[in-house]
């Protein structure tokens, strides 16, 4: 079973894109749940993307890509 790694529509106010500054796990590495996984950059504040599960995770948007709250960006499974 796989869990996707959403970007939460409620983590910055604004309708603004975000960009992905830094993946803090490895494609294809073990994470836990509740680790920080990912930053996100959105009009110059640093957001984190925690795991929402635990399990082996496969990333979607690379460094630097633009995202949508909303948007699935890896999986976990």
């Amino acid at each position: 079973m796989t869990t996707d790694v959403i970007v939460p529509v409620d983590m910055w106010e604004e309708d603004s894109e975000g960009v992905i500054t830094s993946w803090l796990a490895s494609d294809g590495g073990e994470v836990a749940e509740g680790d920080v996984i990912a930053e996100l950059m959105v009009e110059k504040i640093q957001y984190e993307l925690e795991a929402t599960a635990s399990g082996v995770l496969k990333i979607i948007n690379d460094v630097d890509e633009i995202v949508e709250k909303g948007q699935t960006v890896a999986t976990i499974g």
